[in-house]
């Protein structure tokens, strides 16, 4: 059996670190740095540039996020802040001709080229790195034995990641999670966000979550964006090429949904009927925005509920859906836990297993609207303390409750309709909430928020002020708050 020499594998290496040569006036490429930079780029290259702490960044997230392109990004803004581009190692680990390679033994090849010390300002990028099995173990081992490195990995599989980072990796890991595109850095990718959106008032004044802080241009063009973001807004490969965008579900069900689901959740979790994995995502990513039941699910997708069970812990852990926790009228928990709501972290997903969605499709684009929403927090750790709440006879979509007592602080009735600016009734939910769970004020803002079509504005029902506005910019502003500003005030968004 012929075996893959040193020799192949350090050529290899050359190849994907182009920068290593032509004294690195290349970079990545030209092609590579003209792609768009993701809005969290900027705190991921600030934390690869902190020396001060002697960890690993892993950087998690979905398939086809752009975690590799914001890599190189990184590589690209080191070469261009004065670090010798010889002192970068980058290696994908799921090229074949790395398998099986200790992470040990590409690092020793690339130091003894370069004639690197242990006390150099090396930085090392191993990409996908979920395919070298223990790769927690090798990893923890080289931030121990090279502490004036920088060491980088990157990741698909979210919860094998995080798992084994929080068991193996303890105080030598730094989590760094990139989720799907939000809905402001859809619009910046496709250089229309100045065009359909407009900062109103004094923005220096304005307090950070402040629902007047943006307004619509046009709400009708930007709504049918925000139609294109549901049908395939959350991946910037997809956002960037009409080719994908007219056959999403080869690209992204076959590319994305496939590969988690037939081979990295098997793998990493031993998962022997695969079918039975693929027919409970495919009814969650249906009922997206909808309460289930385990009963219903197990039913309906043939799962036994302990199996069940398991599986909804995997599919949360890759990145492919969300759980929401149900409250009652008196924003108390249930001890026992039989329904909760469920959401694909990327709408896109749906459109792709069922077809894109169209402005003529309300009840499905409502749903997706929902999703497209929830999925903005994300972004933000306040996703942690949602929920919603049913009762008999009302229920409201989203409650947030405040981590410290659990009270409710705000809440979101989430509309792709005009009707309830005109007609206020159907908001009694709404006022019923409020009132039995004793909710308080916040600390700026009206307590109460419905998202509509087209309608902006504020009106008083039952002694409550209700503040309205268009899904569509309800989902910009949140985006763009939580990636723009990053401080605690957000959490009264």
């Amino acid at each position: 059996m012929i075996k893959i020499s040193e020799k192949e594998v350090f050529e290899k290496l050359c190849f994907d670190n182009p920068w290593w040569f032509a004294d690195g006036l290349g970079g990545i490429g030209q092609r590579m740095q003209a792609y768009p930079r993701r809005s969290y780029f900027k705190p991921f290259a600030e934390l690869i540039k902190d020396r001060s702490i002697n960890r690993a960044v892993v950087l998690m997230g979905p398939r086809r996020v752009g975690k590799t392109v914001m890599a190189l990004h990184a590589i690209q803004d080191l070469i261009d802040s004065g670090i010798p581009p010889t002192a970068m190692l980058y290696a994908n680990l799921e090229e074949p001709l790395y398998t099986g390679i200790p992470l040990a033994k590409l690092l020793s090849m690339f130091l003894a080229h370069w004639k690197h010390s242990k006390d150099s300002p090396v930085y090392v990028f191993f990409d996908e790195v979920q395919y070298l099995k223990e790769w927690e173990i090798h990893l923890k081992s080289l931030v121990d034995a090279y502490p004036a490195f920088r060491f980088v990995a990157t990741g698909s599989a979210a919860a094998a990641l995080r798992l084994k980072s929080t068991e193996s990796g303890a105080g030598r890991f730094t989590d760094f999670v990139l989720p799907p595109l939000t809905f402001a850095e859809y619009l910046r990718f496709i250089n229309r966000e100045t065009e359909l959106i407009r900062i109103n008032g004094d923005v220096e004044h304005a307090s950070p979550g402040s629902l007047e802080r943006f307004e619509a241009t046009d709400i009708d063009a930007l709504n049918a964006e925000f139609i294109n973001y549901l049908n395939f807004g959350g991946y910037p490969e997809a956002v960037m090429s009409p080719t994908i965008q007219s056959d999403t579900g080869r690209f992204i069900k076959s590319d994305i949904i496939d590969k988690v689901l037939l081979r990295d959740l098997p793998s990493l979790y031993g998962i022997n009927d695969i079918q039975e994995l693929n027919r409970l995502f495919t009814t969650l990513a249906y009922n997206t925005g909808n309460e289930v039941t385990l009963e219903a699910l197990s039913r309906d997708a043939g799962v036994a509920k302990n199996t069940l069970k398991k599986y909804l812990e995997y599919l949360e852990a890759a990145f492919l859906v969300r759980r929401m926790s149900r409250i009652d009228q008196n924003a108390r928990h249930f001890k026992k836990v039989t329904s909760f709501k469920v959401y694909l972290t990327n709408p896109s997903m749906r459109a792709a297993l069922f077809g894109h969605v169209t402005p003529g499709n309300e009840s499905v684009i409502g749903h997706l609207t929902e999703t497209a929403i929830f999925s903005q927090w994300l972004h933000s750790k306040v996703i942690d303390n949602l929920y919603y709440s049913r009762w008999s006879g009302g229920k409201v979509d989203i409650v947030h409750l405040a981590p410290s007592d659990q009270k409710p602080q705000w809440i979101v009735e989430v509309k792709w309709s005009d009707r309830p600016w005109a007609t206020l009734s159907e908001l009694d939910n709404c006022v019923e909430f409020v009132e039995r769970s004793h909710m308080t004020k916040p600390a700026y803002g009206p307590p109460v928020l419905v998202t509509t079509k087209s309608v902006s504005g504020q009106r008083e029902y039952r002694g409550l002020i209700f503040q309205f506005i268009p899904s569509s910019l309800y989902a910009y502003l949140l985006g763009a708050n939580i990636l723009a500003l990053k401080q605690p005030a957000l959490d009264s968004l």
